[in-house]
């Protein structure tokens, strides 16, 4: 690709604009132009606006250490500097709404990691190897809104790629999934900076996380849906009960999973065989981003663990192990993921680079 394509990154200080700043720093597809974050940092250079809390490994890019970022909700800033917006924006569901919803009518292509428009059903909620016919939605969505060139598309809550993928690549092997019960072992990154207090987390779970079953029930069956009569309609044939749980790792989402199936049951060997096998749109496209192979699965009894795999295919692939027959349902098993990258900014990234490929973005 000869010229990259301007990006921008709005509540680029948070821990998830950080890590779109990381990954973006040597992207051979997309050159970081602009950044923009709450009124408290717009006018300082980025270093200022991070000082005494940039959370990741190493120091902060060089390239972005002097940009100023500027104050997020406007929206006539970004506009000659970038195509393409990333929203990690940080305000109340209301006011995230409105100001991805007015980048948009200005026409970026906003790609969001927040929840606020994931229901909103013209928007795809994107897992770019399960579900990338929902982008041919936003022609729709375009000519509703009368947004021209602009769009809207969103990422999924970062509980559920760990489940997800293993889930769809059975379905398209021909195997039908009626019920599933999931219990996730969240990190503590994904409540964000500072998150829980240590006494809280040190010698203890919380076996609660605000709005997280009901995200980790609901969007799986709109990913699953169907694009009909201009909108996205969930998928309701797939019932999914889960219990969200935090924990004491930084970093990688586990998810202990059982599953029923209708019909035909695979045999063990062959379940193994499809997830080594998988493969989608993103592998097939070569996209910078997509993990090669998707999923990886480990045959040892005590595998995956989030210190030795949540950095598999550079965060973005998926690891499975520990099939096994349910006495309840019909397997269980568990997966897991990096969450801020694959659940959180790298997954937004790789369907930046399917929009690009496909042609949505130009």
């Amino acid at each position: 690709m000869d010229k990259k394509l301007k990006v921008g990154v709005i509540g680029a200080t948070g821990i998830v604009g950080q890590n779109y700043l990381r990954l973006l720093s040597d992207h051979p597809w997309f050159e970081v132009a602009y950044l923009a974050a709450s009124p408290n940092s717009a006018g300082k250079k980025y270093r200022e606006a991070v000082a005494g809390r940039w959370h990741m490994k190493g120091d902060i890019p060089e390239k972005f250490e002097d940009m100023i970022v500027e104050d997020a909700s406007l929206v006539e800033k970004a506009i000659g500097k970038c195509n393409l917006i990333f929203s990690a924006v940080e305000m109340d569901k209301q006011s995230i709404l409105a100001v991805e919803a007015e980048y948009a009518r200005q026409g970026f292509a906003v790609v969001s990691n927040n929840s606020a428009h994931r229901n909103t059903e013209d928007v795809p909620v994107m897992i770019p190897e399960i579900n990338a016919d929902h982008l041919d939605i936003i022609p729709l969505q375009q000519k509703k809104h009368g947004w021209g060139k602009g769009f809207l598309v969103a990422k999924p809550n970062c509980s559920i790629q760990s489940y997800m993928i293993p889930l769809y690549a059975l379905m398209k092997a021909g195997y039908t999934i009626d019920k599933m019960i999931v219990t996730t072992l969240q990190a503590l990154s994904g409540a964000g900076y500072p998150g829980p207090t240590a006494i809280d987390l040190v010698d203890n779970i919380i076996p609660y996380i605000s709005g997280e079953e009901e995200k980790s029930e609901i969007e799986p069956r709109k990913i699953f849906g169907k694009i009909q009569n201009d909108k996205i309609v969930p998928d309701e044939s797939i019932k999914i009960s889960a219990h969200c749980n935090r924990v004491p790792v930084i970093d990688g989402h586990t998810a202990c999973c059982s599953i029923h199936f209708v019909g035909k049951k695979p045999e063990m060997g062959e379940i193994i065989n499809i997830w080594r096998n998988f493969a989608a749109l993103p592998q097939e496209l070569k996209l910078p981003s997509a993990p090669i192979p998707a999923m990886i699965y480990r045959d040892e009894i005590d595998r995956p663990q989030p210190q030795k795999d949540r950095d598999a295919g550079n965060g973005q692939a998926i690891t499975v192990g520990r099939l096994r027959e349910c006495n309840v349902f019909d397997y269980r098993f568990i997966g897991l993921h990096h969450n801020t990258v694959r659940g959180a900014a790298g997954g937004s990234i790789l369907t930046a680079e399917l929009l690009k490929a496909k042609g949505f973005i130009k």
